[in-house]
């Protein structure tokens, strides 16, 4: 055990330990328990405490369920499942000292399709931030059901309220933790990216971060709030609850999981394509952000041609292999024919066949590897380099391009890859079934991480800037910044 250090923040002191030249501060609360009359409500402040609250221990998280993953572990990216338990709008906070003043704040929003996963991943432990001169927060919000289904009388959008509350305790609380409020660099990957894409252009989270990394994520991914409600009614059918406020209100957290298990399986069909005849969430998941409403009233490019989050500077980036997290250890990747292709791509997208021919279906190409690099560019690359094309502030982009050699070289640079290199968590994340393979480079995780820290202390990329003409995109891999031509999917994406 290392030694106790005392902080005081907004709602009582609390108690970290000390070890290896960092202090952490775990499970502290940021907004009161979402339990009770405060489960389907606006985060609230958290009551305050007597005495010293002890944040040596992570504490409770959202509830989620994990799944198996044909030979990967998921537990380094996702945690290791549901800790039950009220107060779980809670940060992990590690600083380098807590007496010291000014430093560099990075905020951390964890991924997992807005349904699973906490702040207590290990590959997103922040001591290396934190050993880097960092203050490094990670944080909970509520998931699934309660974080991200718009049911008729509940407040949408909780799980983003969550985040912007947690925010606005930053601005409160990390001076308290050496860190400077002025300074705040908001960071995320996957949902937790789209949820920042969100952030920097919602009117809500306004002056709450000085800069965003967005990480295999773009603002294109809400729902309507009208097609969001086609979920509210077919999941009120399956809990026998009315589909609204009062009906909800008296679901378990274990049955409000076992009915979003259900939206996970083939079975669970349902149409969740908008006016165009694109589902944006490609059917991944049935949970997301809602447009609309106060905290995201137009969808991101929109917003952002108007000028929304310009104050913001943006590093936005994706892998070059997104989709083979998804495609690769479940076989679909080597398995699907061109008919089963088209099938699966028409179901969310209008332009199925013509997507499918840009990419190459029928020149000799593997089918299923045509739909792999089609819908890596559809769901994910293409996507973010609009996000960069309309932020009207300063922003640069990357590309996240080393190649996993795990499940037998086949893994590449799938999404959630770049994460092990950006926290410079390499250990937890290598071996026969981690993400990163064996013997995965730590030179490459030092420069990663170390790019990362820059951008959080002043903003500085060792590249130029991305615009619709230069289209510069810094390949993490090879350290350099490439001209990088519009995709065969422009034409077709939203």
């Amino acid at each position: 055990m290392g030694m106790s250090i005392v902080v005081k923040t907004t709602s009582g002191e609390v108690g970290g330990e000390q070890r290896d030249g960092l202090v952490a501060f775990l499970g502290v609360p940021y907004a009161a328990a979402p339990v009770g009359p405060l489960r389907y409500a606006r985060p609230e402040p958290h009551p305050a405490w007597d005495g010293v609250r002890d944040a040596t221990v992570p504490g409770p998280t959202a509830p989620y369920f994990t799944k198996p993953f044909p030979g990967l572990d998921p537990v380094p990216l996702i945690g290791g499942g549901w800790v039950k338990g009220d107060d779980y709008l809670a940060v992990n906070v590690w600083t380098p000292d807590s007496a010291a003043k000014g430093l560099p704040v990075m905020v951390f929003i964890h991924g997992g399709a807005f349904a699973v996963g906490c702040k207590d991943s290990s590959v997103n432990d922040g001591s290396q931030f934190a050993r880097s001169g960092v203050v490094c927060i990670a944080i909970n919000y509520r998931l699934g059901l309660p974080g991200f289904l718009p049911i008729p009388g509940v407040p949408t959008n909780l799980g983003l309220r969550d985040q912007i509350a947690a925010l606005e305790w930053v601005q409160q609380n990390a001076a308290a933790f050496g860190g400077d409020p002025a300074n705040v660099t908001v960071f995320g990957e996957s949902a937790g990216a789209m949820s920042i894409s969100n952030l920097v252009a919602s009117p809500l989270a306004k002056g709450l971060f000085r800069r965003a990394i967005i990480q295999s994520g773009h603002g294109g991914m809400t729902r309507d709030i009208g097609i969001a409600r086609r979920v509210v009614g077919k999941l009120a059918k399956f809990l026998k609850v009315t589909p609204d406020a009062a009906g909800f209100a008296g679901v378990s957290d274990e049955d409000n999981l076992k009915a979003l298990e259900r939206t996970t399986r083939p079975s669970f069909r349902i149409d969740l394509r908008d006016s165009t005849g694109r589902d944006p969430l490609f059917g991944i998941t049935k949970f997301a952000p809602v447009h609309g409403d106060d905290v995201i009233p137009d969808p991101s490019h929109l917003a952002l041609a108007k000028g929304a989050g310009a104050e913001v500077d943006v590093l936005i980036g994706t892998n070059a292999e997104e989709m083979n997290l998804y495609f690769v250890p479940t076989g679909v990747r080597e398995k699907v024919g061109r008919l089963l292709a088209w099938f699966i791509l028409g179901k969310v997208q209008p332009h199925a066949r013509k997507i499918l021919k840009a990419y190459g279906m029928g020149s000799g190409k593997k089918p299923g590897q045509v739909f792999t690099d089609a819908m890596n560019d559809m769901v994910f690359r293409w996507p973010a380099r609009r996000f960069a094309e309309e932020h009207r502030g300063r922003t640069h982009m990357y590309e996240f391009d080393w190649r996993s050699p795990a499940l037998g070289g086949e893994l590449g640079a799938a999404h959630g890859c770049e994460l092990p290199f950006v926290f410079n968590t390499l250990a937890c994340c290598t071996g026969p079934d981690g993400i990163a393979g064996e013997n995965p480079p730590q030179k490459l995780a030092d420069r990663i991480h170390a790019i990362w820290v820059g951008y959080a202390r002043d903003g500085s990329l060792p590249w130029g800037e991305f615009d619709r003409e230069t289209r510069q995109v810094f390949q993490l891999s090879k350290g350099e910044a490439v001209y990088e031509a519009p995709m065969p999917a422009a034409p077709f994406a939203a």
